[in-house]
């Protein structure tokens, strides 16, 4: 092993700093206001200090055991007890993931396992409108499910009569969204609930967006569909607190109607010299630290804070999409739900408006109908800066310079 690959001898703590902040100096700055995904910012150095505060106190413990560490037992408790408070269900009836994906992950394993065990069936489907989140997609494919994808109705949300037509013997979960990723609308879950009932089919919500905003959006007086456990037929949900619920990365909460369903998801084995091991998520070893500090941002912010950060972030989804829409030409897609959307033109080239809107200093995502944002309480304060650069790069942009639409790492 070369020391080029591998230090061949340690390197004193001042320089190991150094070379970190020179390697960081491309990195997205969040804190900015100018990126609209990855981070969100809660616009409150109060409490982005306290995460950090609590997450370092914790940044050595491991959860693999919590009997070891009755506080993070405690924790996880207390978590998943204020996030089935927020969607109504049992205050157990659930547990912590390290993301959506983990969620979403075990949401689709635990519909094999009933599909398995209760009906019997070897090969299953899950079916979900062509918007359902790739996490879905990325979970059938590790678990050997089908995913059958249906077409969006006009309104880009799910078409309850497509998804009807796709349920077969063979389905063992339908997936709605609330919103989508794509264009922040959810999904007509009543309906969807009610057709996967009615065939003895599991319904799981991904509400990893919406999970920790849609309830104090309600709360605020905002009309939101109905989506969450108050629906009948909705059987597992998906809410991720390292979003809207403003704790760092990674936790987020599987959550279910029937606190049994929990036991679907442990993995329990003896069978080796070790004694035995027990795990109630895909993960082993649980980093203490995220867990954590979204104990903490709970904890600080309370039901009053959620609702005025909630308030701050359609502020600025109301400033954003009004200024959009005024730019000729411009216009948000659908009619979103909550604070992120896509957004485009009908005469021009989108993406050389998104060019110029780089050179700005603007860092919007894009996908292949247009330019993708989601909004944070920071925002707020950014409003007229960005529908200024947007007009202007409306009236000056170039051709597209041919940057792709992703999500998430692409392999080089």
């Amino acid at each position: 092993m070369t020391s080029e690959r591998f230090p061949h001898s340690g390197v004193p703590a001042a320089d190991v700093l150094s070379t970190l902040a020179e390697m960081r100096g491309g990195d997205l700055d969040w804190r900015s206001g100018r990126s609209f995904s990855l981070v969100y910012n809660p616009d409150d150095p109060e409490l982005e200090h306290l995460v950090e505060q609590v997450g370092t106190s914790f940044l050595h413990e491991n959860g693999l055991n919590p009997f070891k560490y009755p506080s993070l037992q405690q924790i996880e408790a207390d978590i998943v007890s204020a996030a089935t408070a927020l969607v109504h269900t049992e205050p157990m009836a659930g547990s912590c993931t390290s993301g959506g994906t983990e969620s979403l992950f075990l949401a689709v394993y635990t519909a094999r396992e009933v599909a398995r065990s209760e009906r019997g069936i070897d090969h299953p489907t899950v079916v979900a409108a062509e918007t359902v989140h790739p996490a879905v997609a990325k979970a059938c494919h590790y678990l050997g499910l089908e995913l059958v994808r249906t077409p969006v109705a006009a309104d880009l949300r799910a078409d309850p009569e497509r998804i009807a037509a796709a349920i077969d013997d063979r389905t063992a979960l339908v997936v709605g969204s609330a919103p989508c990723y794509p264009y922040g609308v959810i999904d007509p879950i009543p309906a969807i609930a009610a057709i996967a009932a009615s065939r003895g089919v599991l319904c799981h919500v991904d509400a990893c967006l919406g999970g920790w905003m849609l309830p104090f959006m309600e709360r605020l007086g905002h009309q939101v569909p109905p989506w969450d456990f108050r629906v009948e037929g909705v059987t597992s949900i998906s809410a991720d607190v390292h979003k809207y619920g403003y704790a760092f990365k990674g936790v987020s909460t599987v959550l279910y109607r029937d606190p049994a369903m929990v036991r679907r998801q442990w993995f329990l084995y003896s069978d080796w010299p070790g004694g035995l091991y027990g795990s109630p998520t895909t993960a082993g070893t649980r980093p203490a630290a995220a867990m954590a500090g979204a104990w903490a941002a709970i904890r600080f912010l309370g039901e009053e804070g959620y609702m005025t950060k909630a308030s701050q972030v359609m502020e600025a989804t109301a400033g954003f999409t009004a200024g959009i829409n005024a730019i000729d030409s411009m216009a948000v897609h659908g009619d979103p739900d909550m604070s992120v959307f896509e957004f485009g033109s009908d005469r021009y080239d989108t993406f050389a408006i998104g060019d110029v809107m780089d050179d700005h200093g603007w860092n919007l995502d894009r996908q292949p109908g247009g330019l993708h944002a989601m909004l944070f309480p920071y925002h707020r304060h950014v409003i007229d800066e960005f529908c200024s650069d947007l007009a202007d790069a409306v009236a000056n942009h170039g051709e597209s310079r041919g940057k792709a639409a992703t999500y998430g790492g692409v392999a080089p």
